[in-house]
C-alpha cells in the first residue's frame, strides 16, 4: 500500500530563529542549495525567507523546492485586558492575514501554530520550570474555545488547518497538556503538530505511546531526535530552553534515542498523509549543517523505503 508522505526540513539546521547568533552568518541560498542537493522536497520557513507569497515561491523554485509550512506566533492564550473572547479571535484573524495569504499562495494546507503568549522559549535567562500554565479548568476551556473559533476561520478563509505545536516553555508542553488540549478542542477545527523531540523533552517517556493516543488528529510532524543525557542535565540543572538547545538537547533523526521506525509505523497505520519535517535546534558550529541535514534525511528516507511505501507527489530523488 502506498503512503503519500514527503520529506522536508526546517532551516534550523542552518540558522536559528530564536537565537540568531546560531548560524546567523549563513545565507539562505546555502541552506536551500544544500537541502535540495541532499534530496529534501521542501522547506519550512524561517526569518531569512522572503516575506511575500510570490517572492517566496519564486525563491524556492530556483532550487526545485516548495514551501512546507510556516510558524505562526499566536497569542490566543492571553487576550488583551478587557478584550472578549470574540474580540481576541477577531484580532488574531486580522493579525495573521499576511502570513496566511503567503502560505495560501504557496499551496500550503497547514500552519504551524505556536502559542507565544507568555512563552519563555526565547528567554535564555528563564528556567523551563517557570513556563506559563493555565489557572484551572475555566481558563483551559476558554482557550480551547478561542482556538476552535480561530481554527474554523482559517479553514473557511484560507483552506489552511491549524496544526498546534506543543512546545517547551509554553502553555502546552507536557503530555498532560496535549491530552487536555485534544480533549477540549474541536477535531474539525484544531489539529496537532506532533514533535517527537518536544514530546520527549516535555515528559513523554514513550513518545510513540503519546503519538498513538492522538495520531488521528496529527496533520503535521516534526521529526527531531534527543540526547537524553543532555535533557536530564537540563531538567536537573534548571536550564532554559535556549541553554538546552546550545548544549545539544536536540539532534536529527538517527542521532539520538527516539524510535523513529515506530513513530513512522504509527503514522502509516492511521493513514497520515503529509510532511515529515526534519527539525533540530542545534548550533551549526558544533553540528555541521550539511552533515546533520543529510543524516536526518537519509534516516527518514531509509525508514520510509523499508516500509514499502512510494514517494508522494513532489518527493525529490537524490
Amino acid at each position: 500500500m502506498s503512503w503519500n508522505v514527503r520529506i522536508g526540513i526546517n532551516p534550523l539546521s542552518w540558522s536559528n530563529d530564536d537565537l540568531p547568533s546560531l548560524g546567523g552568518e549563513t545565507p539562505l541560498e546555502t541552506a536551500l542549495r544544500e537541502g535540495a542537493e541532499i534530496g529534501y522536497a521542501g522547506f519550512e520557513l524561517g526569518y531569512k525567507f522572503p516575506a511575500d507569497g510570490p517572492a517566496l515561491k519564486a525563491r524556492l523554485a530556483e532550487f526545485g523546492l516548495v514551501c512546507v509550512s510556516g510558524w505562526y506566533s499566536g497569542a490566543l492564550a492571553e487576550p488583551a485586558p478587557g478584550q472578549s473572547d470574540a474580540q481576541a479571535v477577531a484580532a488574531e484573524l486580522e493579525r495573521c492575514q499576511p502570513h496566511m495569504r503567503k502560505l495560501q499562495h504557496n499551496d500550503v494546507t497547514v500552519v504551524v501554530y505556536g502559542e507565544c503568549a507568555g512563552t519563555i522559549q526565547g528567554r535564555i535567562d528563564m528556567p523551563l520550570a517557570k513556563r506559563p500554565r493555565f489557572a484551572g479548568a475555566t481558563a483551559w476551556q476558554r482557550y480551547a474555545e478561542r482556538l476552535n473559533a480561530f481554527g474554523a476561520q482559517l479553514l473557511a478563509r484560507y483552506g489552511i488547518r491549524l496544526a498546534y505545536h506543543h512546545h517547551m516553555g509554553a502553555y502546552v508542553q507536557a503530555p498532560a497538556d496535549i491530552d487536555q488540549l485534544m480533549a477540549l478542542t474541536d477535531p474539525a477545527s484544531v489539529f496537532l503538530l506532533f514533535d517527537t523531540g518536544h514530546a520527549w523533552f516535555g515528559g513523554a517517556a514513550d513518545p510513540v505511546a503519546l503519538l498513538r493516543k492522538h495520531a488521528a488528529r496529527v496533520v503535521h510532524v516534526h521529526c527531531k531526535d534527543v540526547r537524553p543525557q543532555i535533557i536530564d542535565q537540563a531538567r536537573n540543572g534548571g536550564w532554559s530552553f535556549l541553554d538546552s538547545v546550545i548544549n545539544g538537547a536536540f539532534t536529527v533523526p538517527g542521532d539520538g534515542a527516539i524510535d523513529n521506525r515506530a513513530i513512522l509505523r504509527v503514522l502509516k497505520d492511521v493513514g497520515y498523509q503529509g510532511w515529515l519535517v526534519v527539525e533540530a535546534e542545534q548550533d551549526p558550529a558544533v553540528a555541521p549543517s550539511y552533515a546533520y541535514a543529510r543524516k536526518g534525511h537519509d534516516t527518514l528516507r531509509a525508514l520510509v523505503d523499508q516500509s514499502s511505501v512510494c514517494h508522494g507527489p513532489g518527493q525529490r530523488e537524490r
